[in-house]
């Protein structure tokens, strides 16, 4: 892999894990002083997750400027590894059915915002 890819990896997985943060403080707030339900937070917090990986996905794709897909796919993949990681060696646990369908799509969502960026950044070149 070339180092602009590396480097564009990298770029869409700081992206990601800075929006991740940011979010769960904002939840965290929520969910502390307003009568933000629990039940709801499960939705919520899907959404926002694939609205990050989609963002971490573009933010690659333009940095790499190429093979949107790959460092999509990447972006994504490298992110729920990192879940999956912190999960299971802190945790003890496997990713449940549930969470391995929301991590598909995680994966889905930011391959898909490779593809994005690639393609924004193609057309401004033209």
């Amino acid at each position: 892999m070339k180092k602009q890819q590396l480097t564009a990896l990298l770029y869409g997985w700081i992206v990601v894990l800075g929006l991740i943060f940011a979010s769960s403080i904002v939840l965290a707030l929520l969910l502390r002083f307003t009568s933000f339900s629990e039940p709801m937070l499960s939705w919520v917090t899907l959404v926002i997750g694939l609205i990050c990986l989609f963002i971490g996905g573009i933010v690659a794709g333009v940095k790499g400027k190429a093979k949107g897909w790959i460092i999509g796919g990447i972006t994504g993949f490298g992110f729920t590894l990192v879940t999956f990681l912190v999960q299971y060696l802190g945790y003890q646990q496997i990713f449940s059915f549930e969470q391995a369908l929301h991590h598909v799509g995680y994966i889905a969502a930011a391959l898909f915002g490779g593809v994005i960026g690639v393609n924004v950044v193609a057309n401004d070149e033209a």
